[in-house]
């Protein structure tokens, strides 16, 4: 595969005014919400007139876009590696993977909402910004599959179902979080603190019958 080229000047400057629209762009989310955000409001704390955010940006939609994007692509890098499980305590994992997506939203809270949630009427994520998006999702099923082939959960679960039931209970415990009892820290938040008890639940839940996790 051919390396990409390095970018010029006037391509790492374009690339550098993107990436401080967006850090504005979070900062205006964090204070008034996702739906308070405005490129109007970009352009003042950014000292420009709005007209000149039309040249990275065709509208409030593409900057959303972006941003949905970008959140998805941090909480990626933020998802542990596949465990191998070999000799590991699968309750451990558990409780590992589940803890770092639920950390990651918790402390980022003005990206949470525009993707986990439906904030902004009319706005639908496009095929790129979305790609990210699908594979944390099938990060996560194949997190799940290796607990299956390891014994942790019964071999004849449904993994479809497994990740509906694991997205229920670590996105609700964020909901939970974010929407009660913003800005406590995910060691001692309200809500956060439920988690392991949750996990442990859920596992329970999927393991083979007469074979509870270990603690």
């Amino acid at each position: 595969m051919t390396a990409a080229a390095p970018l010029d000047r006037r391509q790492r400057r374009r690339r550098e005014t993107i990436e401080q629209v967006l850090d504005v762009a979070v900062e205006v989310m964090a204070e008034q919400g996702v739906a308070g955000l405005t490129l109007g409001e970009v352009a003042r704390r950014m000292g420009i007139r709005p007209p000149s955010l039309y040249v990275y940006f065709d509208g409030k939609n593409a900057l959303y876009d972006a941003l949905f994007e970008r959140g998805w692509r941090l909480l990626l890098e933020s998802m542990p590696a596949l465990p191998l499980l070999a000799g590991e305590d699968a309750a451990a994992e558990v409780q590992k993977f589940g803890g770092a997506f639920v950390r990651w939203a918790v402390e980022h809270p003005a990206y949470a909402p525009l993707m986990f949630w439906r904030p902004v009427p009319g706005f639908t994520p496009s095929a790129e910004a979305y790609a990210p998006a699908v594979e944390a999702v099938q990060r996560t099923r194949d997190f799940l599959r290796v607990l299956r082939d390891a014994g942790a959960l019964a071999p004849d679960t449904d993994l479809d179902l497994a990740l509906r039931t694991w997205t229920s209970v670590v996105v609700g415990v964020v909901s939970q979080q974010l929407s009660n009892a913003p800005g406590e820290p995910f060691e001692t938040g309200t809500f956060t603190v439920t988690l392991p008890h949750v996990l442990a639940m859920w596992l329970a839940h999927h393991s083979a019958p007469g074979d509870p996790p270990s603690d």
